[in-house]
């Protein structure tokens, strides 16, 4: 199984061809990998395939994965034909695959990944958006890990969003709030940025009232 870190460093956040890029060198010149390894790169390679609009090519990618016995593969999998669906306009379908990644990962013991596919929900899975974030966030409060809490950065700034778009801007702007501290706490310098941009916007909003 590969760390998180390992894929933090392959990828580059915004820049998915630049992140296709690296995925085949590392699958081509990179390991020595073991075949999960090699199953887990595959799967984000064709993350990266699918951020581009190339949903077929992406889908295949993932099809070939089937076989594979690894639960941590079968998890990222159905992760990642969840955002293909999703991004290619089948939002309904790609809620039962981040269900089905959800309850692999909890059966397995898999935090990180769990709350990946319960971030998903939140966004994909309108009416049980707030749902999905407050188990969410109940769980990555609970890791130890930090780069497991990052979750909440996200999980606090997409419910933001929502609120942002459903005029809740107070409700909104506590949201916003959160993702900034949990961003100075464990998050990215692109994290930080982000969150104080979104505070922003939506103290702006509120103004504007």
């Amino acid at each position: 199984m590969l760390e998180q870190a390992t894929l933090d460093e392959l990828w580059v956040v915004d820049e998915p061809a630049l992140s296709e890029r690296r995925f085949r060198v590392e699958l081509e010149d990179g390991g020595p990998w073991d075949a999960v390894e090699r199953a887990e790169l595959i799967t984000q390679l064709a993350r990266s395939i699918g951020l581009q609009g190339r949903f077929d090519e992406a889908a295949a990618l993932l099809i070939e994965l089937d076989a594979e016995p690894s639960p941590v593969v079968a998890i990222r999998v159905l992760l990642e034909s969840g955002r293909v669906m999703n991004s290619s306009g089948h939002p309904d379908a790609a809620i039962g695959l981040f269900r089905q990644a959800g309850v692999i990962a909890a059966r397995v013991d898999a935090t990180f990944l769990r709350l990946d596919a319960m971030h998903m929900l939140a966004i994909v899975d309108a009416d049980g958006a707030a749902d999905w974030t407050t188990q969410a966030v109940e769980l990555a409060e609970a890791s130890g890990d930090d780069r497991t809490k990052r979750w909440l950065v996200s999980l606090h700034s997409n419910y933001g969003w929502r609120l942002l778009e459903a005029d809740d801007l107070d409700a909104a702007l506590a949201e916003f709030d959160e993702a900034a501290r949990w961003a100075d706490l464990v998050g990215t310098d692109d994290q930080r940025r982000w969150a104080q941009e979104a505070i922003e916007e939506c103290r702006a909003a509120i103004a504007a009232r």
